[in-house]
């Protein structure tokens, strides 16, 4: 991370994803919704009326300009700086993962949100657990062997604790155990982990339990690797 800290590091992000989008209003309406941030809200802080968020969302409004873009990141900065600063300090976590790429394969975010089912279905996974998730808006793909005999316990927490509405895909898996395990001590957790490498026959007896019980589905596969990780790296 440079030294222009976590806020103005993410606020140039999100800006940049939404000006260069080819569905700017799409991408404000992620974002917005990642915030846990309503349309109402978003309006009331920079006082116009909800309709205007309503309209830059769907596209029928002209796509903002810079300047109106910069309020609208702003104004999301605002809110959650408000209410504490839990999503700048997330994605401050995101932006400086700085991970080993053979430990950590790929970590984005989306322009847009995707259908959860959509994701397992490119990928041939199989839900074994489900929750109340349907969509997310990124991902982390960890190779589990490399991650479990090379990472320290302060960067296990920061790979981890970095997800909340991504999908973590763990590679070279074997069970499932132990990534799901240290799962268990993280807070907040992702809504969505495959397991790649692994049928479910083979899967951890308590595998499914341990998600259900922690709020997040759950999914295996065995596609090629590379197939896999040439899908996911192709996600925008």
């Amino acid at each position: 991370m440079s030294g222009r800290g976590p806020k103005r590091e993410l606020a140039e992000k999100i800006a940049g994803e939404i000006t260069l989008s080819d569905d700017p209003g799409a991408t404000l309406r992620k974002w917005r919704t990642d915030f846990d941030i309503s349309q109402t809200d978003l309006a009331a802080e920079l006082e116009v009326s909800s309709s205007v968020i309503s309209d830059y969302e769907s596209g029928r409004r002209e796509s903002p300009g810079i300047g109106v873009v910069g309020r609208l990141v702003s104004g999301l900065l605002a809110i959650d700086e408000r209410r504490g600063g839990e999503r700048i300090r997330q994605y401050g976590r995101v932006l400086s993962a700085g991970f080993e790429s053979d430990v950590v394969y790929d970590l984005r975010e989306y322009a847009t949100s995707i259908p959860l089912a959509q994701l397992y279905d490119d990928l041939e996974a199989t839900e074994v657990a489900s929750s109340g998730t349907d969509r997310v808006s990124g991902h982390t793909v960890i190779d589990s062997i490399e991650a479990i005999t090379r990472l320290s316990s302060e960067e296990f927490f920061r790979l981890y604790g970095q997800s909340t509405n991504r999908v973590l895909v763990f590679t070279g898996v074997t069970r499932g155990e132990s990534p799901l395990v240290a799962l268990r001590v993280v807070n907040p957790t992702p809504n969505a982990v495959i397991l790649h490498g692994i049928e479910e026959a083979d899967l951890w007896d308590h595998a499914a339990d341990l998600a259900r019980i922690d709020g997040y589905s759950l999914a295996v596969t065995n596609a090629p690797l590379d197939d896999m990780l040439e899908y996911l790296v192709s996600l925008e």
